[in-house]
């Protein structure tokens, strides 16, 4: 504790009095195993930074200028940031649940103060009062966001209202926070004979730990769910699998939802918006619902046919192993999806899935990333929090451009899906840091091999990672990668994930137990296969895209599992079950709100960058450096539409998409 709080006053002790300095240096490092204690006081060391500069600021009786107050606010709102993110990190990794909540209640305090930054009258005054006649590009940029920010968010509001405002974000911080927690905690087990496991691969059974009387359990982690229902013979087991993690977090989490979609509509109201997912669409690609039910009719119209023969052809493969069915069941649709590919393209998933070792993976996207985006890769001798955890750095033409952790496998209290955290944006001196935290097979061939679709989510997530590191280098905090458009921010992962379909890209790391290079046959049957299906997980997305808007537009419903389902059947030809209460878990509701559009969107604007790519060479090296010039690079430097066009040569087109998805026809 000593030597934490030595070190954070010496770090204070850097920064210089005029200004209280860049703030780059006081971000990290990362702590180890931290304490309770030692995160709290870590806490109080970024709140008191972030007051001391406010303060200054406050106090400073000279005009107005880039120098003594944009630079003063952009470093306040990016210490908050990296502090929010750090926490958020903490609360996601850590071991201990009293370690986790230290971290989340921190997350909160940040929170809070963000929510005071954007409604200080003073702050924004002084802003716009800013003489702006020699600023460059990106600094009028920014100081227009910024401004925009500042009025969207309330600051023009009586003094009554803007306090109101600030209970409800803080509010929301807290609920936030409980949401997550409920669905790190609020897992469910079911308890199994190993027959039960029938037609599971065996190398997930024995990756599983077997109880004294010979049981097994599965948790409602991904990693246990996912081949389960892929793969397991016993419909009833699927069944009942299905129903226990449809209520992940249920029922506790519907009260933390109700209050917060509540909240969410009367800061609306506060803000002169129609509603939420009004005020939320503001400052996206899609600025307004109507923009985003058009995109959710076209989309639907172009799946909706695909979707149809999706389900037909599963259907007459359920037939023929059920003869008395009727329809598809929904703990039925990722066990037959395999088998359909299987009769209809001869394609095996579990084929595959035998030259998918984790490590040769992770590998892999390595140096194709490397090839692609002219980097290296190497290892980072630090200490970090668990074993599991890898830290690497990332250098072009010798020089440390950026540094990541990958976290990639499950534990009890762990963040149970995949996301990336940005921690550090990084800057002159300080190259930005960036983690992904997802959860994935862990061992050799015998016991860690990866689905493809696993495959496709790691080099998803890195993909985020690596536009950190790329689109961190910019002058102003508010405009590093995660500050364009959040309707984007997917595009790019979503993009990169073709590469897993390429055979060349393949041959470099998909091996099996004896070295054997995956077989360029059945790369061309997975090609042939990942179509199908594509409908069916389109207008489920659109279900899923239906419940976001919905619950951020209309009155909160009495019966929120009720309404989940029944938004969602409007677009799924396979009925949500009964028992789903999937809301409580469905993470997005909070940190996408009403815009998980944005997947969607996102998949319109990969299939259309990628389009270039197939003209002119997958592994074209001039192509990939200029999208990562043109596109990676900028960060928020520039509009995301602007930067698409500037590679493209022209505006973003649905027809690459429909492309696509018309290929599943066939």
């Amino acid at each position: 504790m000593k030597k934490l709080i030595a070190s954070l006053a010496a770090a204070t002790a850097l920064a210089t009095p005029a200004y209280a300095g860049d703030v780059r240096h006081l971000m990290g490092p990362l702590m180890e195993n931290p304490t309770p204690d030692q995160i709290d006081t870590k806490c109080d060391f970024y709140l008191g930074e972030i007051d001391l500069r406010r303060d200054a600021l406050l106090g400073d009786q000279a005009a107005p200028t880039i120098e003594n107050t944009l630079e003063r606010i952009d470093n306040m709102f990016g210490l908050a940031s990296a502090a929010g993110a750090e926490f958020t990190l903490y609360r996601q990794v850590l071991i201990e649940a009293a370690q986790r909540e230290a971290a989340s209640n921190c997350e909160i305090r940040v929170g809070s103060i963000y929510n005071e930054l954007g409604l200080s009258r003073e702050l924004y005054d002084r802003l716009i009062a800013v003489d702006m006649a020699e600023a460059d590009d990106d600094t009028q940029r920014y100081l227009a966001f910024l401004v925009r920010n500042f009025e969207a968010g309330g600051v023009a509001l009586d003094e009554e209202k803007r306090a109101r405002i600030k209970e409800i974000g803080d509010e929301l911080s807290n609920l936030s926070a409980t949401f997550a927690r409920n669905i790190a905690d609020g897992g469910h087990e079911l308890v199994v004979t190993p027959e039960e496991l029938a037609g599971v691969p065996e190398d997930f059974i024995a990756a599983r730990e077997v109880n004294a009387d010979g049981t097994i359990t599965l948790t409602t982690s991904y990693t246990y769910y996912q081949p389960v229902m892929q793969y397991a013979d016993s419909d009833d087991l699927r069944r009942r699998y299905a129903v226990i993690y449809s209520q992940r977090a249920w029922p506790q989490n519907d009260d933390v939802l109700r209050q917060i979609f509540t909240l969410r509509a009367e800061m609306a109201q506060l803000l002169g918006r129609e509603n939420y997912a009004a005020l939320a669409f503001e400052d996206k690609m899609l600025t307004e619902p109507a923009r985003v039910r058009q995109l959710m009719a076209d989309v639907a119209a172009a799946a909706a046919p695909v979707a149809e023969s999706d389900y037909a052809r599963m259907l007459a493969v359920l037939q023929e192993l059920q003869p008395d069915a009727e329809r598809i069941e929904p703990w039925q649709s990722s066990w037959l999806s395999p088998k359909t590919q299987q009769k209809l393209y001869d394609y095996d998933p579990q084929e595959a899935r035998q030259y998918f070792a984790y490590d040769n993976v992770r590998d892999g996207v390595f140096r194709l990333t490397e090839r692609m985006f002219g980097i290296e890769i190497r290892e980072w001798d630090t200490r970090l929090w668990h074993e599991d955890a890898e830290p690497y750095e990332v250098f072009e033409d010798g020089e440390l451009i950026g540094r990541f952790i990958l976290d990639s496998h499950p534990r009890p209290g762990k963040f149970t899906h995949a996301n990336n955290v940005h921690v550090y944006p990084g800057g002159p001196g300080q190259p930005p840091l960036t983690t992904v935290v997802q959860n994935l097979p862990k061992g050799d061939h015998s016991t860690g091999l990866m689905e493809h679709s696993q495959v496709t989510t790691f080099l998803h997530e890195f993909g985020h990672a690596l536009h950190a590191i790329f689109g961190s280098d910019q002058r102003w905090y508010g405009q590093i990668y995660n500050r364009v458009e959040w309707d984007f921010i997917e595009a790019p992962s979503q993009m990169l994930e073709k590469w897993v379909y390429d055979y060349d890209t393949l041959a470099t790391f998909a091996v099996n137990a004896e070295s054997e290079t995956i077989p360029r046959e059945l790369v061309e049957k997975m090609n042939q296969a990942r179509y199908f299906n594509r409908g069916l997980f389109e207008v489920g997305q659109l279900g899923l895209t239906n419940v976001s808007l919905r619950f951020h537009s209309e009155e909160v419903p009495e019966d929120l599992g009720a309404a989940m389902r029944e938004w969602r059947n409007e677009y799924s030809l396979i009925p949500v079950m009964d028992s789903s209460q999937m809301q409580a878990a469905f993470s997005h509701l909070d940190g996408y709100s009403a815009y998980y559009y944005t997947y969607g969107w996102s998949r319109v604007i990969a299939e259309d960058l990628y389009a270039r790519f197939l003209a002119e060479g997958k592994n074209n090296p001039e192509v990939s450096m200029e999208y990562r010039r043109k596109v990676l690079d900028p960060g928020a430097t520039r509009g995301a539409g602007d930067m698409v066009a500037d590679f493209l040569g022209r505006e973003v087109s649905v027809d690459a998409f429909k492309a696509e998805l018309e290929k599943g026809m066939k």
